[in-house]
C-alpha cells in the first residue's frame, strides 16, 4: 500500500455521475446515490435509511447527519487515516466491518467512495 488510499480512483463507477457538488452531503443525496448502485435496495426503517444488497448491509443511517457504511478492516484503517474528520469508529463498531461517516462535516467525495466500496464489498459490483 505504498500509495495512500485514493478511493476516488480505486472505486470510481462510471455510470453514477457526480452527486456531491457542495461541501456537504445531504441525506437525500446519499439516498439518491445508493439507489443508483445496481442491486441496492433502499428503504426506511423507523424513519432511518437502510441500504442493502441481497439482504446484506451496505449502509444505514444512524441519525440526521451520520451513516454507518460497511467496509473491510483494511479499507477502514485507510479511510480513518486519510479522512479523520469524515470517518470514525465508535467503540460499539470496533469489532465490526463498519465505519461511521459524518455527512454534515465530512468530505463528500470520500463518503461517495466509501459507499461505492461498500457496494462492491457486499454486492460484488464493479
Amino acid at each position: 500500500m505504498a500509495a495512500a488510499l485514493h478511493l476516488r480512483r480505486t472505486f470510481a463507477v462510471a455510470n453514477i455521475g457526480p452527486w456531491c457538488e457542495s461541501s456537504r452531503v445531504e441525506m437525500s443525496r446519499f439516498e439518491s446515490m445508493a439507489r443508483r448502485l445496481d442491486g441496492v435496495r433502499v428503504r426506511t426503517e423507523n424513519g432511518l435509511l437502510d441500504c442493502r444488497c441481497h439482504g446484506r448491509l451496505v449502509a444505514r443511517q444512524i441519525d440526521a447527519t451520520h451513516v454507518v457504511i460497511r467496509c473491510s478492516f483494511d479499507v477502514r484503517g485507510l479511510m480513518l487515516d486519510q479522512f479523520p474528520t469524515t470517518f470514525e469508529v465508535p467503540a460499539r463498531f470496533a469489532k465490526h466491518m463498519m465505519v461511521v461517516a459524518d455527512l454534515r462535516d465530512g468530505d463528500p467525495g470520500a463518503v461517495e467512495d466509501a459507499l461505492v466500496a461498500a457496494w462492491r464489498l457486499q454486492c460484488g459490483g464493479g
